[in-house]
């Protein structure tokens, strides 16, 4: 592809390959490797891919990109993101991650790089420092490949699995 839609689906491949990581590093893990925390700030692989999901995922392209005013009077709702709520099956928590990126996909592919945002979390961020879709794709592919590296790190702490390594 050519022209805003081209500049939109290279980063959303990019964004991609980050999201695989995040899902192929957890490949294997049973529910109780998924669920056990693994470093002194007690969070585990299974509460990171819900941050993903809800804190960044649906967050940056619902609340932030699109407005969507429901998303944003729910944030108080959501207690941390980072604790699985007792009895959530870990397959919930990963088709929700899912489903975020799914819908994050679209709106992205419905839009071009230069449209603006639609709402800035002053209280949390301060003055904007993105201002575009294409910021926010950028942000939120550095932001999963960073939570990528906690999971290779976690990952090899549960159980010495490393993603992509050759012997």
């Amino acid at each position: 592809m050519t022209g805003r839609s081209g500049e939109t689906e290279a980063l959303l491949s990019v964004l991609a390959g980050q999201r695989r990581h995040v899902l192929g590093i957890l490949d294997g893990l049973d529910d109780a490797a998924l669920r056990r925390p693994v470093l002194p700030s007690g969070w585990s692989c299974l509460g990171l891919v819900r941050h993903l999901a809800l804190d960044v995922e649906r967050f940056w392209f619902r609340a932030v990109f699109l407005g969507e005013r429901d998303v944003i009077a729910s944030l108080d709702a959501v207690e941390d993101a980072w604790q699985v709520p007792p009895g959530t099956p870990a397959a919930d928590v990963l088709d929700g991650y899912r489903a975020h990126t799914a819908r994050a996909d679209a709106i992205a592919r419905a839009a071009a790089p230069d449209d603006p945002l639609a709402w800035w979390p002053r209280e949390l961020f301060g003055e904007p420092h993105l201002h575009t879709l294409r910021d926010l794709l950028l942000h939120v592919i550095t932001e999963t490949a960073c939570h990528a590296g906690h999971l290779d790190a976690a990952r090899e702490l549960l159980d010495g699995r490393r993603w992509l390594v050759l012997t």
